[in-house]
């Protein structure tokens, strides 16, 4: 059953999203060549329990796992799609890495990740992280209600393919709220009029994921990351947004 929210629930998501947007405009001022990523999942604790929040992603165990996810940070590096757990590799010249963070506030969740360049990286990957971003951007542009999902996600696929990029279609984006994952689960692919339809009030994290070579991709060793089967670069931009009258309000910026 998706549920749509109240008034007062998403303002507490509001400012969730508020808090889980200040984070992640923090840590990316410490992206950069020789910093390691235990350091920025570190650093993002201390900062979402300072602004009053918890991690959503630390000792979560979705149905079906083995094990609890056990960082506060999902950063995954290059070919690494999502889940990325941190460790002490360290970021270097010509990395790609996506950060991906969900803050619990007052009951709630939101859910927000956003890729970056390290250093100089390659015009090859400088057009993937404006594709996926644009890929986001467009999808928030067309939400109101009373709209089905499907004609949103036709049109996602078509952005990203006709930069002769892949969808990630394995992984989607999904309902956010007491939950860290809900119904509906929204996949960036797909046709027009496929369900569900956009109802005012429906929480929702949107979360185009990309690659470079082939869509196809495989869950790591750790049984946490997955990544992409041929290895190509992929990038990962999420915003949880809210649907109103007048269309989507971004609740993590």
């Amino acid at each position: 059953m998706i549920a749509i929210k109240t008034p007062e629930e998403i303002e507490i998501m509001r400012q969730g999203g508020k808090i889980l947007a200040r984070v992640l405009q923090e840590l990316a001022l410490e992206v950069k060549v020789g910093v390691s990523l235990n350091y920025l999942d570190d650093l993002a604790e201390k900062l979402v329990l300072g602004y009053g929040a918890k991690p959503s992603f630390k000792g979560y165990k979705p149905a079906g796992a083995k094990k609890a996810y056990p960082a506060t940070l999902c950063a995954s590096l290059n070919y690494e799609v999502v889940h990325g757990v941190p460790d002490d590799r360290v970021l270097k010249n010509g990395d790609i890495i996506s950060l991906d963070l969900g803050v619990f506030y007052n009951g709630y969740h939101t859910d927000s990740a956003v890729t970056f360049g390290v250093g100089e990286i390659s015009e090859k990957a400088t057009q993937l992280l404006l594709v996926t971003e644009g890929d986001l951007d467009l999808a928030i542009t067309l939400i109101k209600p009373n709209v089905y999902w499907g004609d949103i996600a036709y049109e996602m696929q078509r952005h990203v393919e006709a930069a002769r990029f892949s969808v990630v279609k394995d992984l989607t984006g999904h309902g956010v709220g007491k939950n860290l994952q809900e119904e509906p689960f929204l996949p960036n692919y797909g046709s027009k009029g496929d369900e569900p339809m956009l109802k005012e009030g429906m929480v929702i994290a949107i979360e185009p994921m990309v690659a470079v070579g082939k869509s196809a991709v495989e869950l790591g060793l750790d049984g946490f990351v997955y990544q992409t089967k041929d290895k190509s670069l992929a990038a990962h931009f999420e915003h949880t947004i809210v649907v109103t009258k007048k269309g989507a309000e971004v609740l993590t910026k």
